[in-house]
């Protein structure tokens, strides 16, 4: 999801609430503690230099139980940040510690900003061997297709 797409839901929308990938919800009185902008400078294992620029977003939750936060108070914190730091229109990236610090993607579902888990990958599959799929074969098949079946003690092995 990127940041125009996040203002524009906090336009309607009623209340603030992330679901985690379990399901769960973020507890409702967390508090967006940063909005910062990321750029990371890379090479991947072919030899290929990357940058890849995020909105990031660190919920916290602060047992502080009478806090909410309303949609137009979310948008005032991304509109001020974007006038302070320059950050442009970037995927978001949201930050949420449980049992450790997690990243995720994010999206929504139509009453929820849902927290996706991120996943890895490698870049450069092409230069370091690495098939794109595998190709998928039945066992069944192999043995009806061939006639000259390896027995033991056959030289086949």
């Amino acid at each position: 999801m990127k940041l125009s797409e996040i203002k524009e839901v906090l336009k309607t929308a009623n209340a603030v609430n992330f679901e985690l990938p379990n399901g769960k919800l973020v507890p409702e009185y967390f508090h967006v503690t940063e909005i910062g902008l990321i750029t990371k400078n890379f090479i991947d294992c072919g030899g290929t230099v990357r940058e890849e620029t995020v909105v990031n977003f660190q919920l916290w939750d602060a047992n502080d139980y009478e806090h909410r936060l309303k949609p137009q108070k979310l948008i005032h914190i991304i509109e001020l940040s974007q006038k302070v730091l320059g950050i442009e229109d970037h995927e978001i990236e949201v930050e949420y510690q449980d049992t450790t610090i997690g990243k995720y993607d994010l999206d929504f579902n139509g009453s929820n900003f849902v927290l996706l888990n991120k996943q890895t990958a490698c870049l450069a599959q092409e230069q370091c061997g690495i098939p794109s799929d595998k190709p998928k074969v039945k066992l069944s098949q192999l043995n009806s297709d061939n006639t000259n079946s390896c027995t033991p003690g056959g030289g086949c092995c």
